[in-house]
């Protein structure tokens, strides 16, 4: 029977499809620990990964965003205090732009750059005012070791290229039942649309009847060649909030101004809580076009990434990381970060202020 203090590394998920795929690239799984505590709500699953024993938990059933993403983190602290390293693995929206040829299947990870410790937390105000972002701090980094793990496999990817697909495919052999909701879809329907394309609000009719199927809707894009990662892993900033992002104008403004990859719900909630690193499949392009068909596919490679990562890393790294517990009390897990869009304070609110995002008042008569 194994001991909460036998794991080390966290794995937090929100959702069911993502919980499933962090389930099924365990090396193996273990029995629940005697020893957690009373207090503790959450689910948890147990397991290997290599050389490194990992808990893995989810937002409880119909929970969403920064806050329950909190909670699950907290929970997870209060019973397993050796955990040194965490990771928040799932799907996200891709923010697809000319440098980044981010496409549906994609993973993006989030690392340090411009500033930013890899996660932006944002919140939507009342107006845009089509002014630039005023950058006033940053979340926390990930981990060292996890940031020096992430660079030696970009550099065995570079060199060797990468086995996701395959190991996508060898857990759906596994386990047959899921090659329908967690198989790869079909290419065809990796369709990007140009930013002025809307779907209609509350219209229920697929994508292509509503909005075309050519190249006067559509961001044409040449296919992926032999020499081409697939999915391709990108590495930089990743944009966090309450809300999902639907608007593909918003979404490009963030590209423009702060070169964000991916938009998601959750990693900002966490950063407070845990050394965490962010790893997010794409599953849609963040706009109004969004459906569910790639979210299982999404998160079974951002599961392989982060299996891929672990096991590029030493027992003997993470043991040089401080308990999470310990970096809470000495607090330094954590810096304050504010961003302003447009005039006044009056439009994206982005940031984190002890766990409350506050929106600027406009002046008087605004």
């Amino acid at each position: 029977m194994s001991s909460t203090k036998d794991y080390s590394v966290g794995w937090i998920s929100a959702i069911k499809p993502e919980y499933v795929a962090a389930e099924v690239f365990l090396d193996e799984t273990h029995d629940r620990p005697t020893d957690i505590s009373p207090d503790d709500t959450n689910d948890y699953t147990y397991g290997r990964i290599g050389k490194h024993n990992v808990v893995i938990s989810a937002l409880p059933k119909g929970e969403y965003g920064i806050s329950s993403a909190t909670g699950v983190a907290k929970d997870m602290i209060r019973s397993f205090t050796n955990i040194r390293i965490a990771l928040m693995v799932g799907i996200g929206g891709g923010a697809p732009s000319l440098e980044h040829d981010i496409r549906l299947g994609d993973i993006v990870v989030g690392v340090p750059g411009n500033g930013e410790g890899g996660v932006l937390q944002y919140d939507f105000g009342k107006t845009i005012q089509g002014e630039s972002f005023k950058p006033t701090g940053f979340l926390s980094p990930p981990p060292r070791s996890l940031l020096g793990a992430a660079q030696g496999l970009d550099k065995q990817y570079t060199i060797k290229g990468h086995k996701i697909e395959e190991a996508v495919n060898e857990v759906l052999n596994n386990y047959p039942r899921l090659r329908r909701e967690f198989g790869r879809p079909e290419l065809a329907t990796d369709r990007l649309y140009k930013s002025d394309i809307v779907h209609p609000s509350g219209s229920k009719t697929p994508c292509p009847t509503t909005c075309g199927d050519d190249k006067s809707s559509l961001v044409i894009r040449d296919e992926r060649t032999e020499y081409d990662d697939n999915p391709k892993i990108h590495y930089g900033l990743i944009a966090s909030a309450n809300q999902l992002m639907k608007d593909a104008k918003i979404r490009d403004r963030f590209v423009e101004q702060n070169n964000v990859l991916c938009f998601e719900m959750e990693a900002a909630g966490l950063v407070n809580y845990f050394p965490c690193l962010v790893i997010r499949g794409i599953c849609d392009y963040s706009d109004s076009h969004k459906s569910k068909e790639w979210q299982g596919y999404a998160a079974m490679v951002a599961a392989a990434y982060a299996k891929d990562l672990l096991n590029r890393l030493a027992p003997a790294q993470v043991a040089q990381e401080t308990k999470v517990t310990r970096a809470l009390m000495a607090g330094d897990t954590h810096h304050n970060t504010n961003i302003v869009f447009g005039s006044y304070n009056s439009g994206f609110q982005v940031g984190q202020n002890n766990g409350t995002i506050t929106q600027g008042a406009a002046p008087s008569g605004w």
